[in-house]
């Protein structure tokens, strides 16, 4: 039985589909970036973030990208967290947990009759909205996301509490204050 999702969403420029370290892409559609090299595609079900690799080489594959990899500033931040309680409050959708650092999100989403990619893409398509309403995004032709991000199911207690411990302290693995949002609702074990 699902109790839920850890739910990472790269903004856009985290994660390339060439990344040295495996990616989830089966291509890389832009040629200047495949330049770089072939999609990485990894079936690992651990993170391969720590994986060591040429920092430098995925910096300048980077550098080939239409827009600049994309920085949230703490107000952009947000109206991220503004747009997925939107998404919640038309939908349903229990989280669990929340992180925003400026260049990815971690969600640790309850379980829905919803299949998680739709869930992820409505909560994207409402922090868009509410950050380009807001006035504080550069451009609006500018994107925000990646195309994909990882969903991974958690099917017992321990998942589940192991993924909010993770999400909880991402933002301060990454150097930034603990984080609470209003939108998060505490895990009551069914």
């Amino acid at each position: 039985m699902i109790l839920g999702f850890h739910s990472i969403i790269g903004m856009y420029g985290f994660w390339l589909p060439n990344d040295p370290r495996g990616s989830g892409s089966d291509y890389v559609a832009n040629y200047e970036l495949y330049r770089y090299g072939r999609a990485t595609k990894t079936t690992s079900r651990r993170s391969v973030a720590a994986v060591p690799h040429d920092h430098g080489a995925r910096l300048a594959a980077k550098e080939t990208l239409d827009w600049p990899a994309v920085k949230l500033a703490g107000k952009q931040r947000q109206q991220i967290v503004a747009g997925f309680a939107k998404a919640c409050e038309q939908s349903g959708y229990v989280l669990h947990a929340c992180a925003v650092v400026p260049d990815h999100v971690h969600l640790v989403i309850g379980p829905h009759e919803r299949e998680i990619r739709l869930i992820v893409g409505h909560l994207k398509g409402q922090a868009t909205l509410a950050l380009k309403r807001s006035g504080i995004w550069p451009n609006a032709e500018r994107p925000v996301w990646g195309d994909h991000g990882w969903n991974i199911y958690l099917d017992s207690l321990s998942d589940v509490r192991r993924a909010i411990r993770y999400v909880e302290q991402n933002p301060i693995k990454e150097g930034f204050p603990k984080q609470e949002w209003d939108v998060v609702t505490p895990y009551v074990q069914r």
